[in-house]
């Protein structure tokens, strides 16, 4: 397996976007950082430090304005959520989801995801992953920056606990088996689905902004699930 830091550091996955943020999330950001937030640094997270308690924790990477986050955090109150997303307007309406719902199980970070799975997150610590229309990244020249590639995929098969569970969803159809191929080459991972391929959507899934767009784009969904073994 390669080490986590073989990952090239030089090509981001993602492209810094200003964004259009209102006063009331730049207010959340100020306000409401320091009970929801992790600041970025070199050091694992410490459980009970993060969340209180010692339960089933989830992580969602590129969580965009957090519907999917904040559906799960509410429907799951023994379980704690950990979401990283690196575009400040997406945290800020998270934010203030947060606090309106009164739900005290989610932190989050404003950060590179590959940057604090390699440096924060502990090993065998998840019990579940998802990562919900990543950018496909659709010209070939691009597909280098495409998240889920194996020094990745292989960061992510560390952090699960034994058993569990990687998600991923992507409207992107040549995206959707490369990543399907990549996962079935990890000889620690188990494919869920029946014939070793996609995956029903999962119920509980709240619509993303990404997903909503896609379907008004006439394009299917993928769907894939994988267990560490």
């Amino acid at each position: 397996m390669s080490s986590d830091n073989e990952h090239p550091r030089s090509i981001r996955s993602f492209v810094t976007r200003a964004g259009r943020i209102t006063p009331a999330q730049e207010r959340a950001l100020a306000a409401l950082w320091p009970k929801f937030g992790v600041e970025f640094q070199p050091s694992l997270l410490e459980t009970q430090a993060l969340f209180g308690r010692d339960v089933p924790r989830t992580l969602e990477i590129g969580f965009g304005n957090g519907e999917n986050l904040v559906t799960l955090a509410g429907a799951h109150p023994n379980r704690d959520f950990l979401g990283i997303e690196v575009h400040r307007p997406g945290v800020g309406r998270l934010l203030l989801a947060l606090e309106a719902r009164g739900l005290t199980n989610v932190r989050l970070v404003c950060h590179d995801a590959v940057e604090v799975l390699a440096q924060q997150i502990p090993h065998h610590w998840l019990e579940e992953i998802l990562v919900l229309f990543p950018d496909p990244w659709p010209k070939k020249r691009h597909h280098k920056r495409r998240l889920i590639q194996r020094p990745f995929a292989e960061m992510l098969v560390g952090r699960l606990a034994r058993g569990g569970r990687l998600r991923i969803a992507t409207d992107w159809e040549p995206y959707a088996f490369e990543m399907l191929e990549t996962l079935r080459a990890l000889p620690e991972l188990r494919n869920e689905a029946s014939g070793d391929a996609f995956v029903a959507r999962p119920a509980e899934r709240a619509p993303t902004r990404f997903e909503r767009r896609g379907e008004q784009l006439g394009h299917e969904v993928w769907d894939l699930a994988f267990r560490r073994m």
